[in-house]
């Protein structure tokens, strides 16, 4: 692997983001409106959610453990036949690295975004990204995810591997 390229961490947005799927987060930009009686206040259909073909949604929680900055990105994944769709439930901001689909992503394609603890990230199928990566301390994540008989996780090293960082 040749040496490392700087990345630095921009802000998450729903424009930033839609190359790569969704940011799901109870802000201005989501569709809202009340229910229960005016009790509850629903910000609807956040993320296309996917299983692809013979698949079905599964929800798992993800502890994810803290990485230092400077953090050394060697590796990327996709999942082919169905999207993946984290929620933060520990009110930590952590960081999204992600790569469009199609070939395996390179030094100059791949993005990075400081999420808030209040925003969450669904990746369309095929799209490129690291696994998680908790800030500060352990961080718990709901996650919505594909199974399925088919294998749906592709893993690649990368060739000039990306430093991040704040």
């Amino acid at each position: 692997m040749r040496s490392a390229t700087l990345h630095r961490a921009e802000a998450l947005t729903a424009t930033a983001f839609r190359p790569f799927g969704e940011v799901m987060e109870a802000g201005p930009e989501a569709r809202q409106f009340a229910i229960n009686g005016g009790n509850t206040m629903r910000f609807h259909d956040l993320a296309r959610l996917d299983a692809g073909p013979d698949g079905r949604l599964m929800v798992s929680i993800f502890r994810g453990q803290p990485r230092k900055l400077p953090f050394e990105v060697c590796m990327m994944e996709r999942h082919p036949h169905g999207s993946q769709a984290f929620m933060p439930l520990s009110g930590q901001p952590y960081l999204v690295v992600v790569a469009p689909p199609g070939a395996p992503p390179s030094a100059d394609t791949i993005r990075v975004f400081l999420a808030s603890p209040q925003q969450g990230v669904n990746y369309a199928a095929g799209v490129w990204h690291h696994p998680l990566l908790a800030l500060h301390q352990p961080c718990d994540f709901l996650v919505l995810d594909r199974d399925g008989s088919s294998p749906n996780c592709d893993e690649v090293q990368l060739p000039v591997s990306v430093m991040i960082s704040l």
